[in-house]
């Protein structure tokens, strides 16, 4: 995230620039680590004057509750801080759902029709805290929600489906070629904010641009962690 983006922005600005232009979010806070190297994203959150807080860095369900308790927040917007190309528009249509429907829990990706880096996920905070107190597996700790995706008899949950049907392109930043390709869509579309719509018309005229990170698996850190959540089992029953 603290990548060059282009000559005057790093990857952080570009997702700051994104949300700054939603309708509804009243607060962006930067929720990083303890972590020594992590000081560059709080140096960052300063100088932008970006509230901020820092927890653990594998437990980051913890690290999401001690967050919202202490700035008494009632209902959390998710984004994580590689998806530098979030749309707000989609943002603000997930809000929109989530207060019309009253729901624990809204996703654009319960089930996918969004690119890969159109990620945004809302809950409440007793949903939450729900959460905290009962998940207990690695890939439940490390990534926050999927607890909330796995117990739609205890939350009440919403999907935002696209109205259209787009190609799955990856937007997401992991790797080398991820930064490659959000950098090359960043000096080809000269709106802002970025729009999926415009990243789309880019696909369409230049889809051959979008095969430089096609090969990569956008489930690859969860899986890791559900390898996690096997061992983890393991040793609870070799511990009964």
């Amino acid at each position: 995230v603290m990548a060059k983006a282009d000559s005057e922005n790093i990857v952080f600005d570009y997702l700051i620039n994104q949300l700054s232009h939603s309708k509804f979010i009243e607060k962006i806070i930067i929720a990083t680590t303890t972590n020594k190297n992590d000081d560059l994203i709080v140096e960052f959150a300063k100088k932008n004057h970006i509230e901020f807080f820092r927890g653990d860095e594998t437990d980051v369900l913890d690290r999401y509750y001690q967050c919202a308790k202490n700035f008494s927040s009632d209902n959390i917007l998710r984004v994580t801080s590689d998806n530098p190309l979030i749309d707000p528009t989609v943002v603000d249509d997930l809000i929109m759902n989530y207060q019309k429907i009253s729901c624990d829990y809204a996703s654009t990706n319960l089930i996918r029709t969004y690119p890969y880096g159109i990620d945004a996920e809302i809950f409440s905070f007793s949903t939450l805290e729900k959460t905290w107190k009962n998940a207990t597996l690695p890939s439940e700790r490390e990534h926050v929600s999927p607890y909330m995706k796995k117990n739609s008899n205890i939350f009440k949950q919403f999907n935002l489906k696209n109205k259209i049907k787009v190609p799955l392109v990856r937007l997401t930043i992991d790797r080398k070629e991820d930064l490659e390709l959000f950098r090359i869509i960043i000096s080809k579309i000269s709106e802002r904010p970025i729009l999926m719509d415009d990243i789309l018309k880019l696909y369409n005229n230049e889809s051959e641009l979008f095969e430089i990170n096609s090969y990569i698996d956008s489930s690859e850190g969860y899986n890791k962690s559900i390898k996690y959540d096997k061992e983890f089992l393991r040793n609870q029953d070799n511990q009964l």
